[in-house]
């Protein structure tokens, strides 16, 4: 399946209701199991990620399989190893190449016994739920966050709680920051000091709570009005002091002549047209917002300099690799060192055929970055569009309302 993307028509204003966030959805649904809370989560995300955990935790079976849901696997495989009884969990092919070793190897050392049912460091996972205890754990900071937050959310309920100290550069912080101001709503305490976490033993407290929309998705708005001369658009449902590390999506559109105002109506983001003559940025605390930002700069002729993007090549896709490939045929010459950069000079090839294919890997990220191609006169076909429910099920409903036709 595809879709063939057009503009005959550019509307230049709108208002957006975003969807929630599943990164907030997907914690606020595990401290809610954890605190054993009899409320409801208000404006829960209704992306793939956030309903296969939603499954899992209603379901009555010991199998589960959470797909492509990378949030869902790390989230569930913590939280299993310390409920009574024996649990298998797999999930997509490519999730089967995601590796898993470092966070079944630390809960292991808690006492957890987890074991591999196929290939050794990956999904998927036999899991024998018990008590765990806690001890001081030792984990590399450069890893996935999902990991770190995975033991953060169950060290409350460790016998003696938690001590975890990351070594080395922490990347991702502020997704680590998130899981420790949520925890704390529920009535957990964690001291942060240098790199060592310490989280004392407790009982969580359930509290009625409500998600926050999604700064990852209103990424591709500011995209899209970066795109659009003399845009503004009223984005629904963001906090201005938002746990979200993406929400610094705000201050790098700045530089590709997007500004932000905040009210009562929503968030307003406004073209001004004042764009950068390079964008150099380091995506170490924000790395979901690098195919956005790199594809948009492409369209908007601003080279790029882009750095702490390691976590990429371990996603839903190597993301890296995937925005080299398919803005090259668009013309963009990209380059990397294959470890953790990318960047773009301005270097262009004439592109000799158009429509033009965008191959999504079967990642949500890919389809909706690229997607805003068609406002800058491009005809552009996204193969496999129905990969956008994993975090914004509504998105193709949502850029019609610019001017985006779908064929």
């Amino acid at each position: 399946m595809h879709y063939q993307l057009s503009t005959p028509s550019i509307q230049k204003t709108g208002t957006i209701k975003l969807p929630a966030s599943k990164s907030i959805s997907n914690r606020y649904l595990m401290l809610n199991a954890l605190s054993y809370s009899p409320f409801e989560i208000k404006n829960l995300s209704d992306s793939d990620d956030t309903n296969v955990m939603l499954q899992v935790l209603k379901s009555d079976t010991n199998h589960f399989d959470v797909g492509a849901a990378g949030t869902s696997m790390r989230f569930l495989t913590a939280f299993l190893s310390k409920i009574v009884g024996e649990w298998t969990i797999t999930g997509s092919e490519r999730m089967k190449q995601r590796p898993i070793k470092i966070l079944v190897d630390a809960l292991n050392k808690l006492g957890a016994k987890i074991e591999y049912i196929e290939n050794e460091g990956y999904p998927p996972l036999r899991i024998y739920g018990s008590a765990l205890k806690g001890i001081n754990l030792e984990l590399p900071g450069n890893i996935s966050s999902q990991y770190i937050s995975a033991l953060l959310m169950i060290g409350p309920t460790l016998e003696g709680g938690l001590t975890l100290t990351l070594t080395g550069d922490v990347i991702s912080r502020p997704y680590i920051q998130m899981t420790l101001a949520l925890m704390k709503e529920f009535g957990a305490s964690a001291v942060w000091k240098d790199n060592v976490i310490t989280i004392p033993e407790a009982n969580y407290q359930a509290k009625a709570v409500t998600a926050e929309s999604d700064w990852s998705a209103a990424s591709y708005w500011y995209e899209i009005a970066a795109l659009i001369p003399d845009s503004e658009f009223i984005l629904q449902g963001l906090h201005k002091d938002s746990l979200q590390g993406d929400s610094n999506v705000k201050q790098i559109f700045e530089s590709l002549g997007v500004k932000t105002t905040f009210s009562k109506k929503g968030t307003t983001i406004t073209q001004t047209g004042t764009l950068a003559k390079k964008l150099v940025y380091n995506f170490i605390n924000e790395p979901d917002l690098t195919q956005t930002v790199a594809t948009c700069c492409c369209l908007l002729n601003v080279p790029f300099s882009f750095t702490g993007l390691q976590t990429l090549k371990i996603k839903e896709t190597d993301r890296i690799t995937a925005l080299i490939n398919e803005l090259a045929k668009f013309g963009f010459v990209l380059t990397t060192n294959d470890i953790d950069t990318l960047e773009w000079n301005g270097e262009k090839k004439e592109i000799k055929t158009e429509p033009i294919s965008v191959y999504t890997y079967k990642d949500h990220r890919m389809a909706m970055a690229f997607a805003p191609a068609a406002l800058k006169g491009f005809e552009v076909i996204i193969e496999d569009p129905q990969v956008v429910s994993k975090s914004y099920p509504h998105y193709w409903e949502d850029v019609k309302k610019v001017g985006i036709e779908i064929a």
